[in-house]
This record gives structure tokens, C-alpha cells and sequence, in this order.
């Protein structure tokens, strides 16, 4: 019985406590970085596919630079498939150079739609100046803000790599 006491006092113990939580505790934050490492990349990949295929219902290929973001959507996902078999050092680098193209393409795309926008809209009224053919290019035929989904994109990317760094 005395040994029993003793045992329990020990358990007790703040310092004992914090010996056998401390494991619990590193195990529930692998669990949460696990929930959240699956949770970024079928967001992700979700957003990969339903972008490449709205590109392409919407015929996004027929000129040159409309295929840019449908190769950096094309090139992350074949990346992230590569990163499911193995990761290494050299792929983690090209997807962080796939997804930094993938961004910049996402702010010259937006430029491009303002651009177009905004010739047509000076053809359309001519008299409109300053801000109201700035607003007007924004809701033009081409979606100005669209291709912000590529920067977003690229930043769930960079994410999905800061937590595969972290669980090594």
C-alpha cells in the first residue's frame, strides 16, 4: 500500500504531470497539423481542378498568353501528385517556383482583363474619363478579378509547403 502511495504522489507531481502530458500534448499537434495539412491540400487541389476547368469550358486557350495559367495549374498538379509519391528538396523548390509563376501570372492576367476592358470600354463611351471608365473596365466583359484565383491558388500552395515543412 505504501508503495502505491508513493507511486500516486509522484503522478501527481506537477513535474510528473508535465512528463507524461508533454507526449499527449506533441501527439494532438501532429493530429491538428495532419487534419490541417489534408484539409489545405484537397482545398487546393480542388481549386487547381475547378480552375483548369473553367478555363477550359470558357475556351481560355485561344491565344498563347491565355494558356499561361492553364501550364501553371497543369504544371502544380502534376507537382502535387509527384510531392504524394516523394518529397524532396528539389521538388519542394520547383513547386515554390511553379506556384511564384503561378502567382505572378495571376497579376499580369488581371492586368490583361483590365486592359481589354478598359479599350472597349473607351470605344463604348467615349466621353467617359478617369473613374468611371476605370469602374466600368472593372465590371467589363472579361472578369478583371478573376485571375485572382491564381494568386490565391499559389498562396494555398505555399501553405500546403510551410506545413509539409513543419511535420519533418
Amino acid at each position: 500500500m505504501q508503495v502505491f502511495r508513493i507511486f500516486l504522489n509522484n503522478f501527481y507531481n506537477p513535474v510528473s504531470l508535465l512528463t507524461f502530458s508533454a507526449p499527449m500534448q506533441e501527439q494532438q499537434r501532429t493530429t491538428q497539423r495532419f487534419g490541417l495539412q489534408q484539409v489545405i491540400i484537397v482545398a487546393l487541389l480542388f481549386m487547381m481542378l475547378g480552375t483548369a476547368l473553367e478555363l477550359y469550358l470558357l475556351d481560355h486557350y485561344e491565344d498563347t498568353l491565355q494558356l499561361i495559367p492553364l501550364l501553371c495549374i497543369g504544371a502544380a498538379i502534376l507537382i502535387v501528385l509527384l510531392l504524394f509519391f516523394q518529397r524532396t528538396a528539389l521538388l519542394l523548390r520547383i513547386f515554390k517556383l511553379v506556384l511564384a509563376i503561378t502567382a505572378l501570372s495571376g497579376f499580369y492576367g488581371a492586368f490583361l482583363h483590365l486592359q481589354a476592358n478598359y479599350e472597349f470600354e473607351q470605344e463604348m463611351k467615349p466621353t467617359a474619363k478617369g473613374w468611371e471608365l476605370f469602374v466600368e473596365s472593372l465590371s467589363g466583359a472579361l472578369p478583371a478579378l478573376a485571375p485572382g484565383s491564381l494568386i490565391v491558388l499559389a498562396l494555398l500552395g505555399y501553405s500546403y509547403i510551410l506545413l509539409l515543412k513543419q511535420n519533418q
